[in-house]
């Protein structure tokens, strides 16, 4: 599986529930179509604080990215915003005080986390670890793993799992879908309302849509 680095562009706004509670959701949507579900918590968790400590301290109106990537094996989390004189501070706040607890928080649950300046803009950006072996591989999904046990008998391959061999699995799967469109021709099956039907189960198991 290629997972190719995403991101969100977004207005910092005062209703500041709102907008990270949507933040929130389409992280938890795109992390279940990467296979990593199991981080969902956690990058929620970084979201949130990433984009809480903008809003509160950058202000209303500022232009705000979004860029979820793998680094390695691990899942980064990160805001890009245009103030490169407000920086993210961990502070230990005590126990009667309002505010400083979202960075701290955001330490706790990440692996490690840092700011990266540019002329213009600034990247505060968190690592989660995932149980990836190889940052294309996948997480105990059961189906994942048949549809790669087929995959490799019908192509051929050899086992490895880098980048180059991602691109000869994927011409073998569509080479086997073709096939099996053929054998549902042939005994009489509607090969479109087959992939109609397997289309729908794909999309509510993943929680996508075309």
């Amino acid at each position: 599986m290629t997972r190719k680095p995403w991101e969100l562009p977004f207005l910092a706004e005062a209703a500041e529930a709102a907008e990270v509670a949507g933040l929130r959701r389409a992280v938890r949507r795109h992390l279940r179509s990467w296979g990593l579900s199991d981080v969902a918590d956690a990058a929620e968790i970084c979201v949130s604080e990433l984009a809480s400590n903008v809003i509160s301290h950058v202000g209303e109106g500022t232009p705000v990215t979004l860029a979820v990537e793998m680094n390695g094996t691990h899942l980064r989390v990160a805001l890009r915003d245009p103030d490169t004189r407000v920086l993210p501070t961990l502070v230990h706040a005590g126990p009667d005080d309002e505010s400083g607890r979202g960075m701290a928080l955001l330490d706790a649950v990440s692996d490690r986390w840092g700011v990266i300046l540019g002329a213009e803009s600034k990247l505060v950006w968190c690592d989660l670890a995932t149980s990836l072996r190889t940052p294309d591989g996948h997480v105990g999904d059961r189906r994942v793993a048949k549809g790669e046990a087929c995959l490799t008998l019908y192509s051929g391959a050899d086992g490895d799992r880098g980048r180059a061999s991602v691109a000869v699995m994927e011409e073998a799967a569509i080479v086997l879908i073709t096939d099996l469109l053929h054998w549902l021709r042939v005994h009489g099956s509607d090969a479109d309302e087959a992939l109609d039907r397997a289309q729908t189960r794909f999309e509510a198991e993943t929680g996508t849509t075309r």
